[in-house]
């Protein structure tokens, strides 16, 4: 069993999920890193040079039987899993109105984004509460990766909005039912990031920004996201389980 704290962060070959692994490392925990390609991420390196072990399970997280093989994965190697970071995310292939959305998108976003976050977030609490009664002075966290999306229309890409909704309460619910056993459950909501993701739209959220949607007018960065998950992982927030933090720059603010 590894001596140091370990967590499962899915989605993290890059963006938001690749910073979150490396800030946790960084903190003195084991990583297991998964993605939903094959190849070898470059984050599992950069994780092993800061003298962090690393684990690497590709992965869907909207399939049971992946969800399985990540958290076996995590048993096999370390024998221990002290956080779970909810951040693999998918958006729709195409932006379509909502009178024109199809099931299909509908259906591959709720299950990266809810559905798989949902169930895998199940089988790691019952993990944790396993340890939580052999280990009871070990603290042991959940952290999901929200969005501005949750209370934000955006009808060209609706099945997003609706699994960031979900997302929300399902940090809510799992808070509610696992404070008893001592594990902490947090959601971190993301506004505008430099991502992948968002690297089709650049140009229109440039302008936005630069025009005062956000009173911090630049990009959210990835590692604006990773240091807020480091300090739920010190535990400087375990007094506030079923929170939302925002790091959004200020987007979330109502202004006259």
């Amino acid at each position: 069993m590894s001596e140091r704290p370990v967590a499962i962060v899915t989605g993290s070959s890059r963006g938001i999920g690749k910073a979150i692994a490396l800030e946790l490392a960084s903190l003195g925990y084991d990583i297991v890193l998964n993605r939903v390609q094959d190849a070898m991420p470059e984050a599992k390196q950069q994780v092993e040079n800061l003298g962090a072990r690393c684990e690497f399970l590709q992965g869907d997280i909207g399939k049971a039987e992946d969800r399985q093989r990540l958290v076996a994965a995590a048993r096999d190697r370390f024998g221990r899993c002290d956080m779970l970071v909810n951040n693999a995310g998918a958006a729709p292939l195409k932006r379509l109105d909502i009178l024109e959305a199809t099931e299909e998108s509908f259906d591959r976003v709720i299950g990266t984004n809810l559905k798989g976050p949902y169930f895998l977030t199940q089988l790691v609490a019952n993990w944790m509460i396993e340890q939580k009664a052999e280990h009871p002075k070990r603290a042991f966290r959940i952290v999901n990766i929200g969005s501005i999306s949750a209370y934000t229309s955006s009808p060209s890409r609706g099945e997003y909005c609706i699994s960031k909704a979900g997302v929300r309460m399902m940090t809510k619910l799992y808070a509610d039912r696992l404070a008893s056993h001592g594990i902490i459950v947090l959601e971190v909501s993301c506004g505008i990031m430099e991502t992948d993701m968002t690297r089709g739209v650049k140009g229109k959220y440039d302008k936005l920004i630069s025009d005062g949607l956000t009173p911090i007018r630049r990009w959210g960065q990835p590692e604006d996201a990773a240091k807020v998950v480091g300090a739920i992982a010190t535990g400087k927030l375990d007094f506030s389980t079923g929170s939302v933090i925002d790091v959004d720059g200020g987007f979330h603010l109502k202004r006259l």
